[in-house]
């Protein structure tokens, strides 16, 4: 998704699966600046858009639109194709989890889900349900967010680093990600770098419960001839394209190196790049996604 910087008004349209996340990710735009406007009516959308192009307080502007409105999967696509149309700079993030996290959520919060019916399981009905429901508009979608392990701060703090309006005119955020490929690939990765060829300490005597950031797991892939030749390779094309994307009006990127596992390689090559990039002054945020899992 491209951001546009300080350079005219836009419009976040937020969705997803219920349970994903939504409300949360709006009260974090809310605390950094955007002005929120949560279960919009469909119909009501473009005459929203255009109140945004009149008034210079709601230049920044998000709203949450989902199923809890009759109708909304079979509307929303065509109102939000005629809203890109626009001059209006619009994006759709789009927000989901899996169906085991979506089911602990539904659980401990006692909620309805707003599709279920009745049966045995009426919450994980509901959940492939809307996720049916929603796939055209996900195709649409310009970043797609998996929330399922993502703690609420966590989320909170994706959404500052991204969409903070106070912090426009700044440097580019860059995001370093490692994960595991065994546990999927991050949707919002901008690049991937798969490290899953390098010698896996998993297999090695007393490095297996170690982690990418334990000094001994360090010294060995070091050790392994393909590693520096692959960190320096990845960094050469990471100082290539960051300059370039933060020309053309990006405030972040969010780079992802995967292994198998995303306990060891994938670790220990983001703690490295992530290192690397902030010398060349970006802001950088370095997440292992996967570390507790592998």
């Amino acid at each position: 998704m491209r951001q546009q910087g300080a350079v005219g008004p836009q419009l976040l349209v937020i969705t997803g699966l219920s349970g994903s996340g939504k409300t949360h990710v709006s009260r974090a735009l809310e605390d950094v600046g955007w002005f929120c406007v949560d279960n919009l009516p469909t119909a009501m959308v473009p005459a929203f858009a255009r109140l945004i192009e009149r008034s210079p307080e709601l230049r920044r502007s998000a709203l949450v639109v989902d199923v809890r409105e009759r109708g909304f999967p079979e509307a929303f696509p065509s109102v939000y194709g005629d809203l890109k149309a626009n001059r209006l700079a619009t994006s759709l993030l789009f927000l989901e989890s899996d169906d085991r996290t979506l089911v602990r959520r539904f659980s401990e919060t006692r909620r309805p889900h707003p599709m279920a019916m009745a049966g045995a399981d009426p919450a994980i009905e509901g959940i492939r349900a809307e996720r049916e429901a929603l796939r055209p508009i996900r195709k649409m979608a310009d970043v797609i967010v998996d929330t399922s392990r993502f703690s609420v701060h966590q989320l909170r703090d994706y959404v500052r680093e991204r969409y903070d309006v106070r912090s426009e005119g700044g440097r580019m955020v860059v995001s370093v990600l490692s994960f595991g490929f065994k546990y999927g690939v991050p949707a919002e990765a901008d690049l991937v770098f798969d490290a899953r060829f390098l010698p896996n300490p998993n297999f090695m005597p007393g490095l297996k419960r170690l982690t990418g950031a334990d000094a001994r797991v360090v010294r060995y892939l070091k050790a392994q001839p393909d590693t520096e030749t692959f960190l320096r390779r990845i960094q050469s094309l990471v100082n290539f394209v960051l300059p370039r994307h933060e020309k053309e009006g990006r405030t972040y990127v969010t780079i992802a190196i995967g292994c198998t596992g995303g306990r060891h390689r994938s670790v220990m090559l983001a703690n490295e790049l992530g290192a690397a990039v902030g010398k060349r002054g970006y802001a950088v945020r370095v997440y292992h996604r996967d570390v507790k899992e592998g």
